[in-house]
């Protein structure tokens, strides 16, 4: 498997730089069409290579899978709008495959972005942060990821739902609400949580409406909808792939990354948008030049690693036993595949973090999202709304209460609370500087320093989000388990949406420090492929769409 796909990836590339082509392999026998539900890119390409079917094929079959469950049926309502022009877009670049200008692995292959990073309009589509405030918006140019995607052949398909402005309106608004898009829910459980904020991202990957996704982070928003909804996700190191016409909330913190069904597809995903970026100064900080992401794919890739195990913080006893006892079982799988487990390897300022870390990255956050906010706002280029600064925004979400506040998600308090910051001074900066010591140098720095360990690794939690947050590390998320069907459905605060509840997924976590995706893929590649916990469940039926190719 791993030859097979390094061998596809690098013809892919190469091919797509203008290399002769050659013969590509995937797992699918040639015979027979890819189910979209599990469908990988190297699976879809081999299709389109041999003219099984083509990419226009594959952008209807997906409209026709969206159209059957984001409103209808279990009205997942994962989706808020779909590319007028993405089957234009597929006949064109079938036009090029068949030219022999096939541009590389993305080729052709159909993704959604979450709706806070910018289209240009020029395919039609609005950036709207799931705000109606933002309907009809527009922004001066594709934002640096999407630049990138477009270059690499990649269809946009559409726009995923999302926790409206990443759920940093209010933090008493349910995950995955958005006055646009309305309640998401869970592909897993009938209501189930999605989390967010990139919640339409992830179900949509998590059944197969899209091949691929994009998601934006800035505390747990890649990871925790991975974690909820089976499938990976890429919380990438701050800088490595570009910020830039991504509605913000903080500069300090936000990343875009992947979120796909396998590792594999992350890989190359995170290939397509990683790089420098003259219109986000962060991105020059990236090494040069970057690996090849692919390379990582090495299924013994955990023998011989050190890997530790912060329990301080990160497993506590609000940590349910299920996903407890299915982390213990899944440090003696790595075990057996020659890692070496360290156990427990704390945080030398576990203890500083439970005091300070947390509401320094609350007050952070607040005072970079006015300054942000206002940034983004103030450059759109159309603004039909009149909303050109944080304080707009309020007041149109006050002045529409109709389209902004129905019963149960009224709040907007986090809103209120950045719009009385008033930027940086010496107190802040010190404070953010805190927060950035104690969780990287001191923190995940410290205990991959003190035990000379190669990653950590732990059950997806907030507090482990919000450590790699703050250092802005990178972190990858894979499937762990399922609550299973005997568990009791709850109401998630009291809300509409409930977790845990009967095969509800989670994920476990492996992170480490700066710029070391490539070798966080190969981890994560190894457990993916000899545990396969993706594929010991489905969706339930009714989430399930029909329509193939």
């Amino acid at each position: 498997m791993q030859t097979r796909l390094k061998e596809w990836f690098l013809s892919n590339w190469l091919y797509g730089n203008g290399y002769t082509s050659t013969n590509i392999s995937s797992t699918a026998p040639a015979h027979e069409l890819p189910d979209l539900y599990e469908a990988t890119v190297a699976e879809l390409q081999d299709g389109l290579d041999s003219n099984r079917f083509s990419s226009v094929d594959l952008v209807k079959a997906y409209i026709g899978r969206i159209e059957e469950v984001n409103l209808k049926g279990p009205a997942l309502r994962a989706v808020l709008e779909i590319n007028p022009v993405a089957v234009e877009q597929a006949s064109q670049l079938d036009k090029e495959r068949r030219s022999n200008r096939k541009r590389g692995p993305l080729h052709g292959i159909p993704l959604l972005l979450k709706d806070n990073i910018d289209t240009d309009r020029t395919d039609g589509m609005s950036t709207t942060a799931g705000s109606f405030a933002l309907q009809d918006s527009i922004p001066p140019k594709d934002a640096g990821v999407v630049t990138k995607l477009r270059e690499a052949g990649a269809v946009i398909l559409g726009k995923a739902n999302l926790s409206e402005f990443g759920q940093f309106r209010s933090h008493k608004l349910t995950g995955g609400w958005s006055a646009l898009g309305g309640q998401g829910t869970n592909a897993y459980y009938p209501n189930g949580d999605t989390c967010g904020s990139s919640s339409g991202s992830a179900v949509a990957v998590s059944i197969g409406l899209c091949a691929l996704a994009l998601g934006t982070d800035t505390t747990g928003s890649i990871t925790f909808p991975a974690s909820r909804n089976n499938i990976v996700g890429i919380k990438p190191t701050v800088g490595l792939t570009s910020r830039a016409g991504v509605v913000p909330i903080s500069s300090h913190q936000d990343t875009v990354g992947p979120l796909t069904r396998s590792v594999a597809d992350a890989a190359i995903l995170l290939s397509a948008i990683a790089g420098p970026d003259p219109n986000d100064n962060a991105t020059s900080s990236q090494p040069f030049p970057l690996p090849k992401y692919i390379d990582a794919l090495d299924p013994n890739s955990l023998a011989g690693k050190r890997i530790g195990v912060p329990r301080k913080v990160f497993i506590d006893s609000e940590t349910h036993p299920v996903i407890i006892a299915a982390f213990e079982d899944s440090l003696e799988i790595m075990r057996k595949m020659g890692a070496i487990i360290v156990d427990p390897a704390d945080l030398p300022s576990a203890d500083d973090l439970i005091k300070n870390g947390w509401m320094d990255e609350e007050l952070i956050c607040l005072v970079d999202f006015k300054i942000d906010i206002n940034k983004y706002l103030s450059e759109l280029k159309e603004s039909p709304s009149g909303v050109r600064t944080l304080e707009d925004l309020i007041k149109f979400i006050e002045g529409h209460p109709d389209l902004e506040q129905p019963r149960g998600y009224e709040d907007q308090s986090v809103f209120l609370e950045s719009n009385n910051t008033a930027g940086y001074n010496a107190e802040l900066l010190e404070i953010l500087e805190r927060k950035t010591r104690l969780s990287g140098e001191q923190g995940i720095d410290a205990v991959l320093s003190k035990y000379n360990l190669d990653a950590l690794v732990a059950p997806h939690s907030t507090f482990q989000a919000a450590a790699s947050a703050n250092a802005g590390y990178p972190m990858i998320q894979v499937p762990l388990g399922f609550f299973p069907d005997d568990t009791l459905p709850a109401a998630l605060d009291d809300g509409p949406t409930f977790y845990p509840a009967p095969g509800t997924p989670f994920g476990i976590s492996f992170f480490a420090s700066a710029w070391s995706e490539y070798q966080l893929l190969g981890m994560a590649y190894a457990f993916e492929q000899k545990t396969q916990t993706r594929l010991k469940r489905r969706a339930y039926t009714k989430a399930i769409p029909s329509t193939q190719l």
